[in-house]
């Protein structure tokens, strides 16, 4: 995928999904666009089709600490969505912000959104305690900002932003002001309608392609029981819009599968092992590493990657220690390492439409495991 325009079709892939907000333009979105350009996605949120936020206040879960906002789960989704994503989030409890954090929280709440300018005339807070209390709220679930390059600027040291005009593309950085407005995020708390649930279903076909229970087992706490969902794909099955079948073995339970999908699924059986090597952050959705095939998990940190060879994960970097799966030679076990350090902004592409290289690949390993 490349250009501007694919930039709609990926994020409607992603749509739902959370991610440390460190690994959106670092890891996810420079390892599915060919030459990406934080300008695309800037452009798309102030024209008002794209929002970011934290879908799951901190605190709904239990949490009782802030967490750095670099590893905050963070997702990015059509404004039209977020009704239903919200709706899917409970409200936080137990965590309170700091009395800054409340102060500017309760200035946006007065005053509606407003400009960075606008809250530190009105707050009278120094330019990085406001800096630190937007951090907190967007942390906490409860911010967000007109642009993606409000929270491009709070996750960049403030040495490190930009004095100038933009020179050459992805190296572009934005400061606080290139933010727009900031704003409450607007939380749906009602239980969510059967056209809502509807909605995740088709979003989670859109993403994998394939659907069954355990695929979206890393995605599960956040998403409509798993028997909701069942009946919506048995209905969309009886209206002929997707397939029901079995078509990821060693699983038990329905499956259910988008017609392209299918497609792909033969074709990528046809050509058998091409060795494709496709390094997956570890905040990746394609990180299945331990799901849907033999071996340990691989928690879902932006720091962490598994190397796959034909789907088949072969090693990991955890912690910054490389695992290997297999044997390898001394010489490979060095490329591996390269590889995995390197990261997704060097490696191919790692999402083909609807995944359907790894879930083929997948499909294999576990027709040979059982």
């Amino acid at each position: 995928m490349a250009g501007p325009k694919a930039l709609d079709a990926l994020l409607a892939q992603l749509e739902g999904f959370e991610a440390p907000a460190a690994a959106w333009e670092s890891e996810i979105l420079p390892a599915r666009l060919a030459d990406y350009d934080p300008d695309w996605l800037d452009e798309r949120c102030l024209a008002g089709y794209l929002t970011w936020m934290r879908l799951r206040p901190r605190g709904a879960a239990g949490d009782k600490k802030a967490s750095p906002l670099r590893t905050t789960p963070i997702a990015i989704l059509p404004r039209q969505g977020c009704a239903t994503w919200t709706s899917l989030s409970s409200e936080a409890n137990g965590v309170r912000p700091s009395p800054r954090a409340e102060m500017v929280a309760e200035q946006i709440r007065r005053d509606g959104a407003s400009f960075f300018h606008d809250l530190l005339s009105d707050t009278g807070l120094l330019r990085s305690q406001l800096e630190e209390a937007i951090a907190e709220l967007v942390a906490l679930g409860i911010l967000t900002s007109d642009s993606f390059g409000g929270l491009r600027a709070l996750l960049t040291p403030s040495r490190e932003r930009r004095s100038h005009p933009r020179r050459r593309r992805r190296s572009a950085i934005s400061t606080v002001e290139d933010a727009g407005r900031w704003s409450l995020v607007r939380r749906n708390v009602k239980r969510p309608n059967s056209e809502e649930v509807e909605h995740v279903a088709r979003a989670l076909l859109r993403r994998y392609g394939v659907v069954f229970w355990r695929l979206i087992e890393r995605e599960a706490s956040r998403l409509p029981p798993w028997r909701e969902l069942l009946r919506v794909y048995r209905r969309l099955e009886s209206r002929g819009e997707i397939r029901g079948g079995r078509f990821v073995a060693g699983f038990s339970g329905e499956q259910f599968a988008l017609p392209d999908a299918i497609g792909l699924l033969r074709e990528n059986r046809r050509h058998g092992k091409i060795e494709t090597w496709i390094a997956v952050s570890g905040s990746d959705p394609l990180n299945l590493a331990g799901i849907l095939t033999p071996g340990p998990k691989i928690a879902a940190l932006a720091g962490n990657r598994v190397l796959y060879r034909d789907g088949v994960p072969m090693a990991a970097l955890v912690a910054g220690d490389v695992t290997f799966f297999e044997e390898f030679e001394p010489a490979t076990q060095w490329q591996i390492r390269q590889a995995l350090m390197r990261g997704a902004e060097h490696a191919p592409s790692l999402a083909p439409a609807f995944d359907g290289e790894y879930r083929e690949s997948a499909r294999t390993t576990t027709e040979k495991a059982s």
